[in-house]
């Protein structure tokens, strides 16, 4: 009890008390102590105090938690006014003894000495006026940076937290809010460029809720002016819903919930971003909620979230295409990011400026009835309007969803479907009908008119071009022999032809490419296989999808490559006498989703002959419930082993395979420094490419930025042309400036970042993830047609342009091409090499060889032996004449030459060595130079190229082909 009373006497409240009320009352009983002064505006501080006390009441009564702010700030400014006060009335008091001063002087007085300017024109001229001012300067030093550094601290802290959205703001503003578990400068940039893509969402705020303090990278751009003004960070848990209140999610137009792919554990990942959508889901049941998903067993726990993003899904599935339609996952990258097509316009190569261009084209939707592109289409087939549409706006039409669906989208519904007012279109152009140039009833347009004689397409009737466009015999012979096209060529258009009344005539006879691929047919077991839905399903929730399935399962010894059993004598994969190329993946363990690389490859409306063997070249043991899964598919295989080693590589099959693929590996997807997560990938990479340099090797990485490293070549020149090219566009703020990558464009490296903006796509195409999974085998819808591809041979070559390919396609199988594949030979100029090199050339090649051998180890033929010679003295005059300067160039030349010697000395002697392997280990070698013979080429993919694009020999036209289930009406 006594030290409660000694703690209340001591307190400055109780003693400013005494000093007001002490005085007062002895002169009250006193008389001549009336006139004593008593220091009543000492108790402003007890106004303070009590100020304080009030507005905690105030806080408590209406329960305000997040206030600390505010009071530090009100403390702060009360005992700025407190000293102030004091200051100038203690001051004006005591200078009554001597010099007085007034009120105001006293105020700028005291205004001059806190400020530290010290004017001096007024000064205290009596001992207990300056024994006042040095009292009230060390108060002032003392309480004042203890007030600003407790309010330093919360203003601190509130800037980690970052702070609340104000409801006032939700009034007028529209905003998203983004919750992650960790914020990358990758990430977050990729967010920000696709959303704010979109012209109406300029407007919008994005909320950023992390738990985790922004890094010095997301700090720095959140500062831009660009950003800082729509982008808020907030460091909170989705889990808390005081944290929710501050971003205001029960007023935002859409939440997204982004996994982070860097953790080892990725199911924990997944827990956790499971958890955020139970909790946003349960605060605000009427936002709309965008989820990213890792493992594919986890997404049915968020089946209840309007767009779901399942990466192991689309990952695999784009891997998987890849293989049979090659570049599927530029395409679809391509596909899926908003761009203006004007990558590479400024580029002195043809291919990046014609590649950047269709780089830009989209998905766009709208109701045919208020289309000007196919509202004129109305009562037709789709086929005929997808034709036209093309010929006429230069738009492919790729799909329907169709008005008494509602929700079913079709690709390429065939040419059964007729087109109905209310259907949504879904077309690919590079920019959408409202923001086009073309009017109603405008007659001219930039696009080129369908020519007269051009082919019109409907139901069941065919008008074709005879002038200009011959038939080529790889079509139905019924077609090309009712036609008679080689003997009825005239100037004009033909009458409309019939197609035959037959139901043999169907896609697969068409082309001959629907029947033949390059590799040999399909003869692999003697059972014939069946179709239907696969009876084990590997996780809740994975889409069934008819395949082509053994009417009995494999026996699990005799997918395995390594070990011998009753019904093989063999180890390797030459025991089962595969006539196809194999498919190779090289994974670290048999995860759920490689039964979705597995599912498009295996669908049912591929034909029998196109299914390759697929091998898995396993690190671990697979799962039983795994082979379980796919032993119902013909020709799974699989072999533990790893990419590092050679022997394995070549046991399961490399030397004759199609394609590898190689999926990045879960246990290296962290490094402590993040890019350097792809290092053993890429070397490894890097070395089967050096060994098996014909091999198509397809990689998964896990940060886009390292795709520069695949097939690298310090002294590739063209590789250093596409670095700057790549850095310009950059440069100018493209979000594609990694497209002009050789590996990219070849569609053979690929990282599941990239897809990233297909979730960001859908808050405004909300159709986008369903195309999508369509196009990728992910999924099927009856009627509905599915992505695959044609090559063009010398007979397709007579169609000439791919809009005749187009006319040709749409009016007679009723197939859709989308998109080119084209191949093109670099143009380098080989050095010039003297005869002597030439020589030395010779000698590097025939050492140790039959002659046999030497003609397929020699790249080029040999020149003339006297034109060398004649040459070779020519230029030692020529070199005699102009001196010192041209023996620069001649040894500069000689050193590009013996680089070019080196390297085919160097590539001889890794063929030797792989083959050395491959007879060691009882391997036909036969094929193997064939296959490791490097062609100077590249690659890339056109997205709705031009109608009078020239076709050339071996592009590969992207497709999509419908339903073959789909029965004509007409039979």
């Amino acid at each position: 009890m006594d030290g409660n009373i000694w703690q209340q006497v001591l307190q400055i409240a109780f003693l400013l008390e005494m000093i007001n009320t002490v005085p007062f009352v002895i002169g009250i009983f006193d008389h001549p102590l009336q006139n004593l002064f008593i220091p009543v505006f000492l108790n402003c501080w007890l106004a303070k105090r009590a100020l304080e006390s009030m507005v905690n009441d105030f806080h408590r009564a209406i329960h305000r938690t997040q206030s600390a702010m505010f009071n530090q700030l009100l403390i702060l400014i009360s005992t700025i006014i407190c000293l102030i006060f004091t200051f100038i009335c203690g001051v004006e008091h005591l200078q009554r003894a001597g010099k007085k001063l007034s009120v105001f002087d006293s105020f700028y007085f005291c205004i001059v000495t806190f400020s530290t300017v010290g004017f001096g024109d007024v000064l205290p001229d009596i001992w207990p006026s300056k024994l006042l001012v040095v009292i009230m300067i060390c108060v002032a030093l003392i309480v004042l940076p203890i007030q600003f550094e407790e309010l330093a601290y919360l203003w601190m802290e509130r800037q980690k937290s970052g702070g609340d959205y104000s409801k006032q703001r939700t009034e007028t503003e529209r905003h998203v809010v983004l919750c992650v578990s960790s914020v990358k400068i990758d990430l977050l940039m990729d967010f920000l460029n696709e959303f704010y893509a979109h012209p109406r969402l300029q407007e919008y705020y994005v909320i950023i809720l992390c738990p985790a303090e922004q890094d010095a990278a997301v700090r720095r751009v959140l500062r831009i002016p660009m950003w800082s003004h729509r982008v808020i960070y907030l460091q909170g848990s989705a889990l808390k819903d005081q944290d929710l209140v501050r971003a205001k999610l029960d007023n935002a137009e859409a939440c997204f919930i982004l996994t982070c792919r860097c953790e080892e554990d990725r199911n924990a990942a997944d827990y956790q971003t499971i958890l955020r959508a139970w909790a946003v889901k349960d605060f605000a049941p009427s936002c709309t909620l965008f989820v990213q998903i890792l493992k594919a067993e986890n997404k049915f726990h968020v089946k209840f979230a309007d767009h779901i993003v399942c990466e192991e899904e689309f990952k695999y599935a784009m891997l998987a295409l890849n293989c049979i339609c090659p570049a599927t996952s530029t395409f679809i990258t391509l596909l899926v990011h908003t761009s203006q097509g004007l990558e590479g316009q400024h580029s002195p190569e043809d291919w990046h400026r014609i590649y950047g261009k269709c780089s830009g084209n989209e998905v766009y939707s709208i109701v045919l009835k208020e289309s000007i592109f196919f509202s004129e289409y109305e009562g037709n087939s789709f086929t005929y309007a997808s034709f036209n549409a093309y010929n006429k706006y230069g738009i492919c039409l790729i799909g329907v969803c169709p008005d008494d669906t509602k929700k079913n989208i079709l690709l390429n519904p065939g040419p059964e479907h007729i087109m109905k007012p209310l259907d949504v279109c879904f077309y690919i152009s590079l920019t959408k009908e409202e923001n086009s140039c073309f009017k109603r009833g405008c007659k001219n347009s930039p696009k080129t008119q369908p020519p007269t004689s051009s082919a019109i397409t409907s139901m069941g009737t065919v008008a074709i071009d005879l002038q200009e466009l011959s038939i080529p015999s790889s079509l139905g012979p019924s077609l090309s022999a009712e036609t008679n096209i080689s003997e009825t060529r005239k100037p004009n258009m033909v009458p409309v032809l019939e197609l035959p009344d037959s139901p043999s005539f169907q896609t697969a006879n068409m082309f001959s490419d629907q029947s033949k691929n390059p590799y040999q047919p399909y003869t692999g077991d003697e059972e014939t296989l069946d179709n239907g839905y696969p009876p084990d399903l590997p996780y809740i929730g994975s889409s069934p999808i008819l395949c082509h399935l053994r009417k009995k399962k494999t026996p699990k010894c005799c997918m395995q490559l390594e070990k011998t059993c009753n019904h093989k004598d063999e180890e390797d994969v030459k025991a089962y006498s595969l006539k196809n190329k194999l498919i190779i993946v090289s994974a670290e363990t048999t995860r759920n989703g490689l039964y979705n690389f597995i599912l498009p490859l295996r669908a049912s409306y591929r034909s029998e002959n196109e299914l390759c063997p697929i091998v898995l070249l396993l690190e671990h043991e697979p799962e039983a419930e795994f082979l379980e899964t796919v032993c119902w598919f013909p020709m799974i295989y699989y072999l533990h082993g790893s990419i590092d080693s050679l022997d394995d590589l070549l046991r399961c099959g490399v030397s004759f395979a199609a394609s590898m693929v190689v999926v990045d590996k879960e246990s290296t997807m962290s490094a402590e420094e993040d890019y350097m997560a792809d290092a053993k990938t890429i070397i490894n990479v890097q070395t089967l490419f050096r060994l098996l340099s014909g091999l198509n090797i397809i990689t998964e990485l896990t940060h886009p930025a390292n795709m520069r490293f695949m097939q690298f070549s310090a002294k590739d020149c063209h590789s250093l042309a596409f670095s700057k090219l790549e850095k310009k566009e950059r440069e100018k703020g493209s979000n594609l400036s990694f497209i002009f990558r050789l590996p990219f464009a070849a569609g053979r490296v690929f990282s599941i970042g990239m897809l990233d903006t297909l979730l960001y796509q859908c808050f405004v195409k909300d159709y986008m993830i369903t195309i999508t999974r369509l196009l990728l085998g992910l999924e099927s819808t009856p009627k509905s047609g599915f992505l695959c591809s044609m090559s063009i041979t010398e007979e397709e070559l007579c169609i000439e342009t791919y809009g005749r390919l187009y006319e040709m396609l749409s009016s007679t199988v009723g197939d859709i091409p989308i998109g080119i594949y084209r191949t093109e030979s670099q143009m380098l100029e080989p050095p010039e090499t003297p005869l002597s090199q030439m020589s030395d050339k010779v000698s590097v090649f025939e050492e140790g060889k039959d002659p046999e051998e030497q003609d397929e180890a020699i790249p080029c033929e040999l020149p003339d032996i006297q034109t060398h010679s004649l040459r070779r003295r020519s230029m030692q005059w020529a070199s005699n004449l102009l001196g010192p300067w041209h023996a620069e160039r001649d040894a500069d030349r000689l050193s590009q030459q013996r680089g070019v010697l080196l390297s085919c000395s160097e590539r001889l002697e890794l063929t030797e060595l792989v083959k050395k392997r491959m007879k060691n280990l009882g391997l036909s070698t036969h094929g193997f130079d064939r296959m490791n013979n490097n062609q100077s080429s590249h690659s890339y993919a056109l997205i709705n190229p031009s109608p009078d694009t020239k076709l050339e020999l071996n592009d590969i036209v992207y497709i999509i082909r419908k339903d073959p289930l789909i029965k004509d009406e007409r039979y």
